[in-house]
């Protein structure tokens, strides 16, 4: 997909290593210079598992996460356009397991305990959470042409209340954890009618935490409430969610009614249709953006691989020699803030880059401080050549290749012709009306504009700029608005305007107070007809012109 194509012409960078693909370039950079590094500081052990071949070279992953009975299911049946392999619907929990929805020639579905072993999936660190999950993951694969180029994660609708208390058997939320380290996108769904966020829910979207870019909201099944009603329900979702997401940013939150079903409520058919085609896109993009992703992911790997090292050492170093180990274990555990704190202006460390205080101190409870390694400064430095370096080498290479040979997008399933047609988006709708009409659709309200024309005091069939200013200005638009219609209005360019003219802006005013935007060239369609010919001989001017 990608092609070293830097470095001396011949496909080398500096230390003489040919990349064949950024993909290469990521896995080599990851095994040579930051795995030793996680090796060597129990970084596994502590935050993430060793990353494998199949997590560089997968399909961009989208995670759905929601309480039950959102429509997670549901969206991607919506996404497919078909049934899934393992795939129940229903009001109550019915999923009650992950279930990775991939390409794969033959329909069928792969059980956990086999899809772990699979060196070609990227499922093979999951085994650490035992038969218990293992148990409640499958695979489900079938030949559908959205998953050509993404794969999507469907979770456990997320229990509240009594529910909460039976125990799903794992570690539902490091789960959560591992998948969303890995995925490219995470979309939370929320019902209309369902905006209470549990405590399950609560906790799964904590664990989350540090991949906030990744984040989507969808407000599923909007259409089941009036416009009234929706506002009050988006205000009250934003609230929700700014008590649990503690970012400075406002989560982008999409909102529709993502099934196949006929709409309850009509009355907020054009935003829902924006706001799946703006989520289309979103989820479109991700094949583009999967290097960038994965070269993201990997730098914030580094950073926090780096820290791990210089808290570890840390430790070490301030562990007595022979007596009183025990004693002073407790005393840095307690000390642990103070010693984030010590760290950051020793190396110059950002806050942000610090893992959790109390996580850390409930792990590190379990091991013996005096066998931790001392400070490697080479590691150190290894991975900081790596960042100032390599990776800009990658970030290079990425713009060059895509700008050669773009990733093609997700198509297929819902994907597939939805701009097409008289029902893609905005079709027929602002600068668009009257494109297939035989008649010039300016003429229908022509005589309105023509009373307010003659009130104008034209001269020889036309009103000058100023008068026609005064008459536009009452719209309110902006003057720089104003300027661009009067660009497109008159059309010989003669500073003047024409009844047909002068009804072509107030068309154009129209279409801008109804909210649509205004095109860069004025459409064939809107083109006055006594304008037409005198265009078509002003092409034919030009043509003889340069020739």
């Amino acid at each position: 997909m990608f092609s070293w194509v830097k470095q001396e012409q011949a496909g080398r960078n500096k230390d003489g290593e040919m990349y064949q693909t950024v993909t290469e370039g990521l896995q080599t950079l990851y095994h040579k210079k930051l795995l030793p590094l996680e090796e060597t500081y129990l970084f596994h052990d502590f935050h993430s598992p060793a990353l494998e071949g199949a997590d560089f070279q997968s399909k961009p992953m989208v995670l759905l996460v929601g309480q039950y009975s959102t429509g997670k299911t549901t969206f991607i049946r919506y996404l497919l356009e078909q049934d899934f392999p393992g795939m129940r619907i229903g009001p109550e929990p019915t999923t009650d397991g992950f279930i990775a929805v991939m390409y794969g020639e033959n329909e069928g579905v792969v059980p956990g305990n086999a899809l772990v072993v699979d060196p070609k999936k990227p499922f093979r660190k999951l085994n650490a959470f035992g038969n218990s999950f293992l148990n409640r993951f499958i695979c489900s694969q079938m030949p559908n042409q959205v998953l050509q180029s993404i794969s999507i994660i469907d979770t456990p609708g997320i229990l509240s209340g009594e529910k909460q208390r039976i125990s799903r058997g794992y570690d539902f939320a490091e789960v959560l954890r591992w998948f969303g380290e890995r995925v490219d996108r995470i979309i939370l769904l929320f019902d209309a009618h369902k905006l209470d966020i549990s405590d399950e829910f609560s906790e799964a979207i904590k664990a989350l935490k540090g991949q906030d870019d990744k984040i989507r909201v969808v407000l599923n099944k909007a259409d089941q409430v009036d416009t009234q009603q929706l506002m009050r329900v988006y205000g009250a979702l934003m609230w929700s969610l700014g008590k649990v997401i503690n970012t400075p940013e406002v989560v982008r939150v999409y909102l529709g009614s993502f099934w196949a079903k006929p709409l309850q409520n009509t009355e907020n058919r054009r935003l829902f249709e924006a706001e799946s085609q703006d989520l289309f896109r979103d989820i479109q993009s991700l094949p583009r953006n999967a290097a960038l992703r994965k070269l993201n992911d990997l730098i914030k790997r580094a950073r926090l691989a780096k820290v791990h090292a210089y808290i570890i050492s840390y430790l070490k170093k301030e562990m007595p020699t022979l007596f009183g180990r025990e004693k002073k274990k407790e005393e840095l555990l307690i000390r642990l803030p103070e010693i984030y704190t010590i760290l950051q202006r020793e190396h110059h460390i950002s806050p942000g880059d610090f893992p959790s205080v109390t996580k850390m101190q409930d792990m590190l409870q379990h091991y013996d401080f005096s066998k931790f390694p001392s400070l490697k400064i080479k590691l150190i430095e290894s991975v900081d050549k790596m960042l100032a370096t390599k990776i800009a080498g990658l970030m290079s290479m990425i713009r060059e290749e895509e700008s050669k040979q773009p990733p093609a997008m997700v198509s297929g399933g819902a994907f597939e012709g939805s701009q097409d047609g008289p029902f893609g988006h905005g079709y027929g709708e602002g600068i668009s009306a009257g494109a297939d009409a035989e008649d010039w659709i300016i003429a229908r309200d022509k005589h309105r504009y023509d009373e307010i024309f003659y009130t104008l005091m034209p001269v020889n069939g036309k009103i000058t700029g100023v008068n026609a200013k005064k008459e536009m200005m009452n719209s309110r638009l902006p003057n720089t608005v104003l300027g661009k219609i009067w660009k497109l209005a008159d059309c010989d360019h003669d500073g003047m305007l024409d009844d047909e003219e002068f009804a072509l802006a107030q068309h154009l005013i129209k279409i801008k107070l109804e909210g649509y935007e205004l095109p860069v060239e004025l459409p064939d369609h809107l083109i006055p007809p006594s304008h037409r010919e005198h265009r078509g001989r002003s092409i034919v001017t030009w043509w003889f012109n340069i020739a």
